[in-house]
């Protein structure tokens, strides 16, 4: 079967940034496993996607122009309801044959097989395989109704009567086979091989596309387009890099902004401009911001990561003479960071302290007051927290900062960008003269804000970041506000991710009940308790954050099923039962456990009563009263010590006597009370076993 390249692609009007790489990607996709459940693809077709801001398109390898015929068999009807008692076909049987195209002779050929509980007939056929452009157009089809479009526009084709819905008005549809045009139809448009190049740039308004695989090549030539997002993308990286370098200074990492600015451009060109250094007063993260999501902009940090007065702009066009784009830039950035030195400097007229009464003026949730009231409890819960973990000079700089924390929430430079809310905090509270320790809690209260973020960098600013992380986790599971499937508007998840991360990174000597009782009192009775929920809520974010580390599911099962309360030693468990999991013991200990846990489990309503030595009648249940003893002198110190690792790896000199208890003791004995004492004994070994982990968990 002979096979050639396929191309199609859409040319359209401006697409939406953010959404073009996903579109691209789903066009492609979508597309290319139609055509391969058609049958028209070789094992070995390669796809390869193109999006730029004026087109999605895909370019397969190895397409047939027809799909191979296959054998199939139809299922028809019961055999007892498809031919009579004679064996001959009813009228059920050849009308359904009729629909199929059957021919009625082919009657004494029909299969017969048992499906479900009846027999049934059925026809062996071949199926002819599917011709491209039919096959072709359904996969357009089914592509375009698939494609991950954000927002639906509708618009009228040029026959002024017809309206189309798409993401954006398209304007020529090109399906190429090789050389050979494919004859299929979408959003009104019928397939050729004309398309658009660069809106600027081209050497023609319209470029027809002369094959399949020259596509890349004739875009990039007489189109200036480079028509792959991710071969544009490494463009633009590329640029960014060398005129960087040319300066000595450091292009802002920021994957977002660079996706973005790839989805504006078609045929990038890096340029280079500046600001006045006068601007370089107000805190770089306000210009760096205004930059970056304003114009799209690529500030330029010096080797300390200082904020420089030069940027870098990713143009569309490249001129000969680039300076009137270059001096386009610079007028159109000179308003922003003129609005955010203004910003800065009228919020510094004003005390952060001479804002918090207009704190009580916002609301917070209509359930939980104001943010005035919220303020009040994030400062108690903090206060709470530094008296467990530091001495009275921390806690005058928790309350302090926990004081001031939401301020800035009311100055102008929040206002207008939400993003730097506590780093402006921490500007205005030095500004103010703060102690240092003080502005730096404001800054970090916010921290971690989200994966792989920074925790807080002082004490202070620890315990009023988990305050608050903590008063909001608290307060919306107290009025049952919980996140439900993907919704979560309050960011609850990312909250407990962020207290699960102080917690177990900093090591704080505080346990995750305690740590939500300390909340509990600054809400009243604005809330009912949620301990429970939000403790398997915290636990579920913890299991969830350990699989992302490499522990296996097994291992965190074992060790989170205790409900471990200092999350600080998590790790540490973790690290134990993986030791422990590659001793030569370990499985049978595992399996003895699991079942230990089942005989007590049954046995629920015996006597609770310790060993009783004199009960001990068989040697193998004396050995094992021994050894407990002898090894819990040593388990038990490390565990209270917190050498999980080896406290388990004391218990592994278990098996032995453990073995032999199985093999010849009857725990059930008829006598009740050589019963009960064997249960106490088989408690006392199950407690000593599973106090870092519930090893019965390892058993597979």
């Amino acid at each position: 079967m002979s096979t050639k390249s396929l191309l199609v692609e859409l040319s359209v009007e401006e697409l939406p940034p953010k959404s073009l790489k996903k579109l691209g990607e789903a066009f492609g996709s979508v597309l290319t496993d139609s055509l391969k459940t058609q049958g028209l693809l070789a094992a070995d077709s390669v796809a390869t996607t193109f999006a730029s801001p004026r087109r999605l398109a895909v370019h397969v390898t190895k397409v047939a122009a027809k799909g191979a015929d296959k054998a199939v068999q139809v299922k028809l009807v019961p055999v007892a309801v498809g031919l009579d008692g004679s064996g001959n076909a009813t009228p059920v049987l050849l009308k359904k044959l009729a629909a199929l195209g059957a021919d009625p002779s082919v009657v004494p050929r029909l299969q017969r097989a048992v499906d479900g509980k009846a027999e049934t007939l059925f026809l062996d056929k071949i199926e002819t395989g599917v011709v491209l452009a039919a096959g072709l157009q359904k996969a357009l089809d089914e592509t375009l109704a698939k494609l991950p479009i954000p927002k639906v526009m509708t618009y009228q084709l040029a026959d002024g009567w017809t309206n189309v819905k798409f993401v954006r008005p398209a304007h020529h549809l090109t399906a190429l086979h090789g050389d050979d045009t494919v004859a299929v139809r979408a959003l009104g448009l019928v397939a050729g091989r004309t398309t658009t190049g660069h809106r600027f740039e081209a050497k023609a308004p319209l470029i027809s596309l002369r094959s399949a695989d020259g596509y890349v090549q004739q875009m990039e030539q007489e189109g200036a387009v480079l028509a792959s997002y991710a071969a544009r993308r490494a463009e633009v990286e590329r640029q960014l890099q060398v005129k960087a370098k040319e300066q000595g200074l450091v292009p802002i990492d920021d994957p977002a902004l660079l996706d973005e600015v790839t989805s504006l451009v078609e045929r990038p060109n890096v340029l280079l401009c500046r600001f006045e250094t006068e601007f370089l007063a107000v805190p770089q993260e306000c210009l760096i911001l205004t930059m970056k999501l304003n114009q799209k902009y690529f500030p330029l940090l010096d080797a300390a990561g200082r904020l420089t007065e030069k940027f870098l702009v990713v143009s569309n066009v490249r001129p000969d003479d680039a300076s009137a784009v270059v001096a386009g830039n610079e007028r159109v950035v000179r308003p922003r960071l003129a609005d955010a030195k203004f910003f800065f400097e009228q919020d510094r007229k004003k005390t952060l302290e001479s804002r918090l009464p207009g704190l009580t003026k916002v609301v917070y949730h209509n359930k939980l007051g104001t943010q005035g009231e919220r303020v009040g409890r994030v400062q108690a819960i903090a206060l709470a927290i530094a008296g467990k973990l530091g001495d009275a000079a921390l806690q005058q700089h928790v309350q302090r900062a926990a004081a001031l924390a939401k301020a800035d929430l009311l100055t102008e430079m929040v206002g207008e960008f939400p993003e730097l809310q506590g780093v402006m905090g921490g500007y205005y509270a030095r500004h103010d003269g703060e102690p240092a320790a003080v502005a730096e809690a404001i800054e970090d209260h916010y921290k971690p804000r989200f994966a792989g973020d920074s925790l807080p960098r002082g004490m202070a600013g620890l315990c009023v970041a988990l305050a608050d992380k903590l008063e909001t986790m608290v307060g919306l599971f107290g009025i049952g506000q919980v996140p439900t499937g993907d919704k979560d508007p309050f960011a609850l998840r990312r909250h407990a991710l962020g207290a699960v991360r102080m917690l177990v990174e900093m090591e704080l000597a505080i346990d995750l009940d305690a740590l939500i009782a300390i909340a509990l009192p600054a809400f009243g009775t604005l809330i009912t308790d949620p301990t429970a929920p939000l403790s398997e809520f915290v636990f579920d974010r913890l299991a969830a954050s350990l699989k992302d580390q490499g522990f296996t599911p097994q291992e965190i099962d074992a060790v989170l099923s205790l409900r471990p309360q200092r999350l600080a030693d998590v790790k540490k468990r973790l690290a134990a039962v993986r030791a422990f999991a590659a001793l030569p013991e370990a499985a049978a200990l595992a399996a003895a456990n699991k079942r230990i846990g089942n005989i007590l489990k049954k046995s629920e309503g015996s006597a609770a009563t310790a060993v009783q030595t004199a009960l001990l009648v068989e040697p193998q249940e004396r050995d094992l009263h021994a050894a407990l003893t002898q090894i819990g002198a040593v388990a038990r110190p490390k565990f209270a010590a917190g050498d999980h690792q080896g406290s388990l790896v004391a218990c592994a000199s278990l098996r032995t006597p453990v073995d032999a208890f199985f093999d010849k003791v009857m725990v059930n004995a008829e006598d009740a009370k050589l019963r009960d004492n064997r249960l106490a004994l088989l408690r006392e070994l199950h407690a000593l076993m599973n106090r870092t982990a519930d090893l019965a968990r390892l058993a597979t």
